[in-house]
């Protein structure tokens, strides 16, 4: 009985060892266990990075096959370390230096060594790699760049660094990122997800064969090809008539917000930031502080935006019924405040609505603004209403579109005012400057070109955004769908629009006309100030234009900012009424404004603070 029952205990043992390790070999598996375990190795494979074309489908940016050199420190075995730091054209502290950060990282996992290599190192390498063991050639695709243009838009990828791997667990040391642009906001569609391969190893650290039948590899899955809003041959015509300026350029679609055109000046080739010259140029970019060529003045300039301000002016005195369009205001060359007097160019006399606006007749805005804020019984209240229509435009914040960073420009609020000048301590006189877009008001291009498409509407936006199309189907977010109205009603707004087209007509842009094609605009300077030796200094000022085309079912809408480029439209007009034709016509006919902008350049202007060449202040405010 007790052999029996001994013979019992001992199977009953042996049927739990049994299941227990069943368990945990079938059911209790996790991934972890794999990444843990020093008799596995992983192998990566990695899908091509999606496709970026533009709205018409021509191809934006592609790939280029490249190929690693990767490390696994553990399974490294002595070598003759000049050979093979000669075969990778590094020297032998930048190899060691490698090894060890590596080493660090993890010594099982593997690690870039060298990133990149070409075609023609890789094929005088795969062979020979065989004799340096723990190391190996991984393939995987750079990006490939098909335009010399839109390098702020599309943006780089780059080597994910430290704080990359502690917020993303994905990324293991050596992989690659949107760093910004498209390729950033965008990484999650276009990287796909990479596919994993584990392979047994045995006592003697040789490959066995793959862990688990491959039960538990992966397949890479490839990265989604997008469709972006914008039109390359019109990103291309336009950054070749910035070359020579900064500032920038957003041309949107009023019917959709679709960005057609974000152009920031100086700019450079988004192939310089691909392969192992990439750090180098990076490096050079980043540091031209004069420049500034890697900052995007698309998004990030912020600027007073000068007249183009005072068509939001008009609207705002017709929403609160302070005039109308045959009230008129006498403008004596400039109007008062206090007893300075801010001076005007449209020659004076009488002025109405509309040839306030084709003129840009400051007077006249200056009693427009006067009047709003004498409607209401303080001077908060009138702050309050003015601050919120301004706002309804898409100014003085975020506009939610889909591209990292960008700046919320500012419309000043009543708090703002207490602060500089005390409660209850200031008046309408005090702010004057905004009725004619200076003073403390400040917008980026893509807020002047979202307040442009919103006039274009009669009353309503899309938010700007980036991405049309997903592997060929349309976007559907109602973030980007779903139109924003602001504040003024419809009815008020044909006055204005009537006003902007004979800036054209006969206005201060009426040298710039389109044949064929009735534009709608608003020319604008800014004043521009900065510090020299800590002397506050007025330089050349700012040249603005916003514009929308046709007057009628507008396709474009687009705000142009140029530093120290004259008057409105001297330089950004210009460019404006190029930007139009090239993209409604396809073909320029106005040779004349074209021979112009691709000739001249502002790098004169440019070098005045540092040459100490005297400033020409201009003296018209259009």
């Amino acid at each position: 009985m007790r052999r029996i029952l001994l013979s019992l205990i001992i199977i009953i043992i042996g049927i739990t060892f049994l299941g227990r390790l069943s368990y945990l070999q079938i059911f209790s598996f996790s991934p972890d266990q794999v990444i843990e375990d020093p008799s596995i190795k992983r192998v990566y494979t990695y899908p091509e990075r999606g496709y970026i074309y533009d709205r018409n489908g021509n191809l934006l940016v592609g790939n280029d096959p490249a190929y690693d050199v990767m490390v696994i420190p553990r399974e490294v075995q002595p070598l003759d370390t000049l050979e093979f730091c000669g075969m990778l054209g590094i020297d032998k502290e930048k190899f060691v230096e490698k090894l060890t950060k590596a080493r660090v990282y993890s010594p099982r996992l593997p690690s870039v060594l060298v990133p990149q290599l070409s075609k023609e190192d890789y094929a005088k390498l795969q062979e020979k790699m065989r004799k340096y063991k723990g190391f190996y050639i991984q393939k995987r695709s750079l990006r490939y760049y098909d335009t010399p243009s839109a390098a702020n838009v599309l943006g780089y990828i780059s080597e994910v660094n430290e704080g990359d791997l502690a917020k993303n667990k994905y990324y293991i040391q050596g992989e690659l990122r949107g760093r910004t642009g498209v390729e950033r906001y965008y990484e999650e569609l276009l990287r796909g997800r990479k596919g994993v391969q584990y392979i047994q190893k045995d006592r003697f650290n040789r490959d066995i064969g793959p862990y688990k039948n491959g039960s538990l590899d992966t397949l890479p899955e490839q990265g989604k090809q997008i469709s972006i809003t914008l039109d390359k041959t019109l990103q291309e015509y336009g950054e070749r008539l910035m070359v020579g300026k900064r500032g920038g350029i957003v041309a949107l679609e009023p019917a959709t917000g679709e960005i057609l055109s974000m152009i920031s000046g100086p700019t450079y080739d988004p192939s310089l930031l691909v392969g192992r010259e990439r750090s180098k140029n990076y490096t050079e970019l980043y540091n031209d502080t004069i420049a500034n060529p890697t900052w995007d003045r698309s998004i990030h300039a912020q600027q007073p935006p000068g007249s183009p301000f005072k068509t939001l002016n008009a609207l705002i005195a017709l929403q609160e019924g302070v005039l109308d369009e045959s009230t008129t205001i006498r403008c004596f060359n400039g109007f008062y405040v206090g007893k300075k007097k801010r001076g005007c160019h449209c020659g004076g006399g009488l002025r109405n609505l509309n040839s306030g606006i084709y003129q840009s007749c400051n007077a006249y805005f200056a009693g427009t603004f006067r009047k709003i804020f004498e409607k209401f019984d303080t001077t908060d209240e009138a702050m309050d209403v003015w601050e919120k229509h301004m706002k309804s435009f898409g100014l003085g914040d975020y506009l939610g579109y889909d591209l990292p960073f960008g700046q919320k420009g500012r419309i000043p609020s009543k708090e703002y005012y207490d602060k500089w000048y005390g409660d209850n301590r200031w008046s309408s006189s005090f702010i004057i400057s905004n009725s004619i877009g200076q003073g403390e008001v400040l917008a980026t291009p893509v807020q002047l070109a979202n307040m442009t498409a919103a006039i274009a509407n009669r009353g309503f936006y899309y938010t700007p955004h980036i991405l049309k199309k997903i592997e060929g189907k349309e976007i559907t977010d109602p973030k980007f769908t779903e139109p924003k109205r602001t504040t003024i009603d419809k009815e008020h707004f044909e006055p204005v629009v009537q006003g902007m087209a004979d800036v054209y007509r006969k206005g201060t842009a009426r040298w710039l006309q389109i044949p064929g094609i009735e534009v709608a605009g608003k020319t604008g300077t800014a004043e521009n100030f900065t510090k020299i030796n800590g002397v506050r200094t007025q330089l050349t000022d700012h040249s603005v234009f916003i514009a929308f085309a046709p007057v009628e079912n507008p396709k474009i809408a687009i705000a142009v900012y140029i530093e120290n480029g004259y008057f409105g439209s001297r330089y950004a007009g210009h460019i404006a009424s190029l930007m139009i034709e090239k993209y409604l016509k396809g073909d320029i006919t106005r040779k004349d404004l074209e021979k112009k902008m691709l000739e001249k350049t502002l790098e004169h202007e440019y070098a005045k603070p540092f040459s100490g060449e005297e400033f020409k202040i201009n003296e018209r405010v259009w």
